[in-house]
């Protein structure tokens, strides 16, 4: 009896292992494909606004938000990370 109590412990242990690999993967995905993006948004956005900077200082505000908001992508994708990791 308590051979297939532990046997069927250790089969719903393997199905569960193997339903969290997709949201794990999801997971990485959510935040590698966020953080790239973000990357690539910071980049041209940042040197739009250092461009902008040299010519008008007074823009240092607009610019940093611009900048912030490209950055929030990252964030998003991270959120949506540890959404999934919770759930795996």
């Amino acid at each position: 009896m308590a051979v297939s109590g532990t046997a069927a412990g250790a089969e719903s242990a393997a199905q569960a292992a193997e339903a969290n690999w997709a949201a794990l993967l999801g997971a990485a995905i959510a935040v590698a494909g966020s953080c790239i993006g973000a990357g690539v948004a910071v980049a041209y956005t940042g040197a739009a606004a250092l461009a902008a900077l040299s010519e008008r200082p007074e823009l240092f505000g607009r610019a940093i938000v611009i900048v912030g908001l490209a950055e929030g992508i990252a964030i998003y994708g991270l959120v949506v990370g540890i959404i999934l990791i919770g759930r795996a």
